[in-house]
């Protein structure tokens, strides 16, 4: 099997960023995530790769792969075998390391504890050494805004996390590299969500720089390309949604090309049609005065009356249409931050997963929520595993639109 442009993927999560880089034209050929569920949906998704459902080519933990040089000679030897690819022939090495110890939520979930006393924190050295190992054409580290401004301690200086992260990748000496802070919304993406790239390309491919691009040029150019919600959803409304609380079918066809474009399947020769099944469009079971709350939000721009208030997140109504500043959003672990913009509800998975711009025909492994120290774990007494619903895999993903543009521009800009 000789693929052109293979990758390496570490904390794939679900596999938001790679299946955009798989739309682009890259191929995976080695994957790894810790969490049993999320790395089962990026393997039911894949099943025409077959190598990843092989242990030669995935793991759970990352140091399966980097504790000790065996462990990444046998990786090599084995991707030599199967596919003829030796050290610098990899295209990419691409990872985000786990997030919560930088992100505000994942801050307020982590009970104060001083963040060089949180192990994932430190996982960027891990893609490090993978990289350092097998020298690929390029790579992409990619983390949220948090880490810009991150300390290890509360005495520590702002921005000291993100300068370490810079300066291990520094210690790469043959590859030029730059790093920017996008808004997602800028590359298709109904969210604002800021994340942070740092992207190198090796110097043999004689990348040619420019500052007056986003990343000298590694990473896209923004522009307003972005659906409005019911561009996005229309599609998915259901009047008797209470009645059964799951949609199993579509109800119409695509109204939008946004709509269309997300109900093509993956051999890009057709659609989902009207009566076609509908993934993960179940939907939650409200109280009465949880709904009457929800409908107050509609009907008044998002107000919650006094009554209604309690002390968890705020909770936002999602706009039909984005205001002049385009989206205000950003998709985390948690579906009831927001209200339907035109049913007293949450969003459903299938709604969620548009929300970062997945193809209807993904599917997703595992709960489809969960709560409490379950989700977020409790650092203070040890407890670092997490529990990683559907909502969750979702939430902690790389936009896939955002992905498959920014493989696009590698391939127009880099001689792979």
């Amino acid at each position: 099997m000789k693929i052109k442009y293979p990758f390496i993927d570490l904390f794939a999560g679900c596999g938001g960023l790679s299946l955009g880089l798989e739309m682009s034209g890259f191929i995976p050929v080695y994957v790894n995530e810790l969490n049993n569920d999320a790395l089962k949906s990026y393997q039911i998704n894949r099943e025409d790769l077959k190598h990843l459902y092989e242990k030669e080519f995935f793991s759970n933990n990352i140091f399966e792969l980097t504790k000790g040089l065996k462990n990444l000679n046998k990786l090599e030897r084995n991707l030599k075998y199967r596919f003829g690819i030796n050290k610098k022939d990899l295209s990419l090495i691409v990872g985000g390391p786990p997030c919560q110890g930088y992100s505000g939520i994942g801050h307020r979930r982590n009970y104060k504890v001083n963040k060089d006393k949180i192990p994932s924190n430190f996982l960027y050295k891990e893609m490090f050494k993978v990289i350092e190992y097998f020298q690929p054409k390029a790579f992409i580290f990619e983390n949220v805004r948090g880490l810009l401004s991150a300390r290890w301690s509360p005495e520590g200086k702002f921005g000291e996390i993100f300068e370490d992260v810079k300066e291990q990748f520094r210690k790469l000496k043959n590859y030029y590299q730059d790093f920017a802070l996008i808004e997602c919304k800028n590359y298709g993406v109904p969210q604002n969500r800021p994340r942070v790239f740092i992207i190198g390309v090796r110097d043999d491919l004689n990348f040619i720089p420019n500052k007056n691009l986003v990343a000298s040029g590694l990473l896209p150019e923004p522009d307003k390309s972005y659906p409005n919600p019911h561009e996005l959803l229309n599609d998915l409304i259901d009047k008797d949604y209470r009645k059964n609380f799951k949609t199993k079918y579509y109800l119409k066809n695509p109204q939008t090309i946004f709509q269309k474009r997300l109900r093509t399947l993956k051999n890009n020769k057709s659609f989902l049609k009207k009566g076609d099944v509908l993934l993960d469009q179940e939907y939650s079971n409200h109280s009465n005065k949880i709904i009457k709350k929800f409908t107050y939000m509609i009907k008044n721009q998002g107000i919650i009356p006094e009554k209604y208030k309690t002390k968890k997140f705020a909770q936002r109504v999602l706009s039909e249409k984005w205001g002049i500043k385009g989206p205000n959003i950003t998709a985390t672990s948690l579906p009831d931050d927001y209200v339907h913009y035109c049913q007293p509800r949450s969003l459903t998975v299938r709604e969620w997963a548009r929300l970062q711009m997945f193809p209807d025909w993904y599917k997703f492994s595992g709960k489809r929520t969960t709560g409490g120290i379950r989700r977020a774990g409790n650092p203070r007494k040890g407890i670092w595993d997490r529990e990683v619903p559907k909502y969750t895999q979702i939430g902690n993903a790389v936009p896939v639109e955002l992905a498959r543009r920014i493989g696009k521009n590698l391939l127009n800009k880099i001689k792979f």
